[in-house]
């Protein structure tokens, strides 16, 4: 049976997932935003965490402890270098790459941030088509172990922008219309 999309409003640290997606920069520096949120909802442990692996590539994700946090993992998807900002490329590479670790652990269920759209300053609808389209195009190709990725989105207009895509989705796929 193929896994699912959800969209929530709300806290993303709140969500039951087995792993929380960090909008995160190359230097795996927990700073403001989702991040930030994480940090200080998970302790120390998860900073200390991705010290040990830091820096990545831009566009790649590791996991690691969910430190203090209900969830148990973390995916870091570096969207961004530190100081710099999101793009096209860099939101794909990480929706597909958080999701890779996910089956890569086994794990059931993961929560995303809409990647990149604060500190990172990618406009909410492109990043809702870039990354509703890569989790639906990954679920459709059976993926082993996930089961539901849930979108958690700070904010009524957020959650609003994503519903829309996700319904022009529902309605392309329906008509055969996907996208590559």
């Amino acid at each position: 049976m193929p896994g699912k999309i959800e969209l929530r409003t709300g806290d993303i640290t709140d969500v039951e997932v087995d792993a929380l997606v960090n909008a995160a920069n190359t230097d795996l520096a927990l700073g403001a935003g989702v991040a930030g949120a994480i940090r200080r909802r998970g302790g120390r442990a998860i900073q200390d965490a991705c010290d040990r692996l830091a820096p990545i590539p831009l566009g790649e994700s590791v996991r690691t402890t969910g430190g203090e946090l209900a969830q148990p993992h973390v995916i870091h998807a570096a969207v961004m270098d530190w100081g710099g900002g999101a793009t096209e490329e860099s939101i794909r590479a990480c929706t597909r790459s958080a999701l890779r670790v996910a089956v890569e652990n086994d794990l059931r269920s993961i929560a995303f941030p809409a990647l990149g759209t604060g500190v990172g300053g990618f406009p909410m609808r492109r990043c809702a088509e870039i990354m509703l389209e890569e989790a639906q195009a990954f679920l459709d190709e059976g993926a082993a172990s996930v089961a539901r990725v849930i979108f958690v989105l700070f904010g009524e207009q957020a959650y609003r922008t994503f519903e829309s895509v996700l319904d022009s989705l529902k309605i392309r796929r329906m008509s055969g219309k996907l996208p590559k």
